[in-house]
């Protein structure tokens, strides 16, 4: 007699397979100006940053950060992070780490602190979050140049400089 498998055997193997490894979802991924860590141990986003105004160009950033936090997965990955041009044909500046997921009800966050990134144009750039090297997230950081007020210039009627009142005295 000729055994014959059911479906449901299929489907037990299929999600036994998938147990050892989920990709994991991107919950959150901000680009700020500082991460801290406070004594509780909560994280500590300072400065949120969605589009960078700068009064001259070329300018150099200081220092900025990608606050990544990843959940739903099981395995071992590896994120990758990185400012890119326009065209994506430039990297401006990448980092990467391996986190690990025991169980999809856990979550990782990873911290990515870029240095010096110097940008030249007033052009949108983007961050990209890739988790084993697949794109999650492609957020656009628009660059503008907005210069930086002069002195007032004088008024030229500076009878208008007085106080006007519309009650009149009597």
């Amino acid at each position: 007699m000729e055994k014959v498998e059911s479906d449901e055997d299929d489907e037990d193997d299929f999600m036994t397979m998938n147990a050892t490894r989920i990709l994991p979802e991107l919950q959150a991924s901000l680009m700020c100006e500082a991460v801290r860590q406070e004594a509780n141990g909560n994280l500590l986003l300072v400065g949120i940053i969605s589009v960078i105004c700068v009064p001259q160009l070329p300018v150099t950033i200081k220092q900025f950060c990608i606050y990544n936090r990843w959940t739903a997965g099981v395995g071992r990955f590896k994120d990758s992070t990185r400012l890119v041009t326009p065209d994506g044909m430039i990297t401006l500046c990448q980092g990467s780490t391996e986190f690990e997921l025991p169980a999809p009800s856990h979550h990782a966050t990873n911290v990515h602190v870029f240095p010096n990134a110097e940008l030249k144009t007033a052009v949108t750039y983007f961050i990209e979050v890739l988790v084993d090297n697949m794109m999650k997230l492609r957020a656009q950081l628009p660059v503008i140049l907005a210069p930086l007020p002069g002195p007032p210039t004088p008024n030229p009627r500076p009878d208008l400089n007085k106080h006007n009142s519309l009650v009149t005295d009597l």
